[in-house]
């Protein structure tokens, strides 16, 4: 399933700096997060592009932990609250950004594209790129809230896979494996009690998606990975990672390479909760 490349999704940071004036400024989302830490609002409140709503991952892009995952999908009404918190609008555009691999951000977009918003797109680059332009940055945390949003979520808008559905495509199509290639293999497991990965499924780190800066490839050095990868030729592809975060990176690196992607949220950290699911270790899918 291949198509147009769609530069859309991402913005860099000498367009977002030139847009001025009420009507063309997007709501800017925060979303900066790094597994073990330190808290995103603390970077946050470190230093964040003025104007920037801070949304945390773990509690306004995710459900709580438990057998969904490390993080579940959030439950429509909960997700639609958290935009609305951030100040996002069904009719104004929208940028996300993390530190600078858009890593996080990702799931931001993914989430907001899943629930409907058509207006989204990822800082190329992110924070980092930002200041390295030399652009303004404001410290501390506003003053007060956003003006409250009226994003109104609605499901379905993009592919989504669940465990039966994830076993199934790494049979009949591509799923790929976006973790470090050592998580796949089963040589390591940082975070999860379980190592390897779903039998079928290809490695596909998501830092092979980008620069050394974190900026994403071009479209067409990301259709070549995709296409060595299996990912060409109409052939159904999904994803996952660990608990579906760098997942959402992987459907927007191939979104941006112009091959519709399913992701599949629970990712590994639900697939292992069932211990009837059949587990590979090595380098090879099966």
């Amino acid at each position: 399933m291949t198509g147009t490349p769609d530069g859309g999704a991402l913005i860099t940071v000498a367009e977002l700096a030139e847009l001025t004036g009420p009507a063309a400024m997007p709501t800017l989302v925060d979303v900066r997060w790094r597994l073990g830490g330190p808290p995103g609002i603390d970077l946050y409140r470190a230093g964040h592009i003025p104007g920037a709503v801070f949304t945390d991952l773990d509690r306004d892009l995710a459900a709580p932990p438990g057998p969904g995952g490390r993080h579940p999908m959030p439950a429509t009404a909960d997700f639609e609250a958290a935009m609305r918190r951030a100040g996002v609008r069904d009719n104004q555009p929208v940028v996300v950004y993390d530190d600078a691999d858009s890593t996080a951000a990702a799931r931001a977009w993914w989430l907001l594209r899943y629930f409907g918003h058509r207006q989204v797109r990822v800082l190329d680059g992110g924070f980092a790129a930002w200041t390295a332009a030399g652009h303004p940055v404001q410290e501390g945390l506003p003053a007060s809230a956003p003006a409250a949003g009226d994003f109104t979520a609605s499901p379905g808008h993009l592919a989504l896979l669940d465990a039966d559905g994830a076993a199934a495509l790494a049979r009949t199509g591509v799923l790929l494996d976006a973790r470090a290639g050592a998580r796949y293999r089963g040589e390591t497991e940082p975070v999860d009690p379980v190592a390897g990965h779903i039998p079928g499924a290809v490695s596909a780190p998501t830092a092979e998606n980008v620069h050394k800066d974190g900026t994403f490839l071009p479209p067409a050095e990301l259709a070549r990975r995709f296409a060595a990868l299996g990912a060409a030729d109409r052939t159904a592809v999904g994803a996952y990672c660990g608990s579906g975060v760098t997942a959402a990176h992987e459907v927007l690196a191939l979104t941006l390479a112009g091959i519709p992607a399913a992701l599949y949220t629970g990712s590994w950290s639900e697939w292992i909760t069932d211990p009837s699911h059949p587990v590979a270790t090595g380098p090879d899918p099966d």
